[in-house]
Parts: C-alpha cells; sequence; structure tokens
C-alpha cells in the first residue's frame, strides 16, 4: 500500500529523475493528496524544499517562501528503487521565487495583512473580482495552497472582516 501511495498516488516520483512529489499525476480528490503528503511527511518519505517553479507549491513559509516536496533517500530504498539512491544530496535553490508583481493575488494578500484586515466588499473593489471569487481565493490559493492562516470577526459597522495571521 505505501508503495502505491508513494509511486503511483503522489505525483509518480519513482518516475521522475528529482524525485519531485508536484504536480500530482493522480486522481486522488479533494484533501486526498493533502492527507498522504502529510502521512509521507511525517513518515520521513518525502521532505519539504524551496520551490523554484509557483506550479508545484505545496505550501507557503513566511521565511523560506514557497516551498514543494520530494521524495527522500528512504522512499526510494522503501520502494526498492536503488539506482535513485545516491547519498548526495540534490542541491536546493537558495534564491527565493520571484513573484509576479501586481497581481490580484498579491493586492488580496496584502489587504488581508493590513492592520484593519478587510471585508469582502473592499477586496471586491480593489480586485475587480465577485464575492465568491475572493472567498475561494482566501480558501484555495491562500489557505489550502500557500498554507497561510485566515481568521475572521464580526467587527460592528464594518462586519466581518478577514486577517491574516502572521
Amino acid at each position: 500500500m505505501l508503495t502505491q501511495f508513494t509511486s503511483s498516488r503522489v505525483g509518480g516520483i519513482s518516475t521522475r529523475k528529482d524525485g519531485a512529489v508536484f504536480p500530482v499525476t493522480t486522481s486522488l480528490k479533494g484533501g486526498a493528496v493533502g492527507n498522504v503528503c502529510k502521512s509521507l511527511l511525517k513518515q520521513g518519505l518525502i521532505e519539504e524544499i524551496a520551490a523554484t517553479d509557483l506550479n508545484t507549491v505545496w505550501r507557503h513559509d513566511e521565511e523560506r517562501g514557497p516551498i514543494t516536496l520530494r521524495a527522500t533517500p528512504l522512499a526510494y530504498s522503501t520502494l526498492g528503487i536503488t539506482d535513485q539512491q545516491d547519498e548526495t544530496p540534490v542541491e536546493t535553490p537558495t534564491a527565493p521565487v520571484q513573484r509576479r508583481k501586481g497581481t490580484k493575488h498579491e493586492t488580496l494578500i496584502e489587504m488581508l495583512r493590513a492592520e484593519g484586515g478587510a471585508t469582502i466588499d473592499e477586496i471586491v473593489e480593489a480586485t475587480g473580482w465577485q464575492a465568491h471569487t475572493v472567498r475561494g481565493a482566501m480558501s484555495g490559493a491562500l489557505k489550502k495552497k500557500l498554507g497561510l492562516m485566515i481568521t475572521s470577526e464580526k467587527v460592528e459597522g464594518r462586519g466581518r472582516v478577514y486577517k491574516l495571521n502572521n
């Protein structure tokens, strides 16, 4: 079962020379990929490294920036792949990923980091998105993909205000 999850279910790492987990090449739905990855991390079969491609981001770390996942030597030995077990670590990029400036996601993050946070209506006005798109971006791109923590509270006179926890 472990071999099945590690090699085919989570990105096909046994067929990738760099051991990358993302992008996932399987049909796992919803939170299943996250649950499998968390389990493999705990078991030491995959590890977090700095992401060089924004399409491979697992989560966002405030200090290290975008993070992705790759297989460890333990994963290769568990899978019985001996030609990949080189004990020499693969070079981990040290330069942070360059993000595009002036994007709507950047605007959203800046608004949520502001002292008073932001309401859905304020974000809609700033980005031109519809309210359901704002909620989806906060839930999907920020919480799930980048791993940012967003809180909300009702503020008298403003309504529900969303903030990024630092």
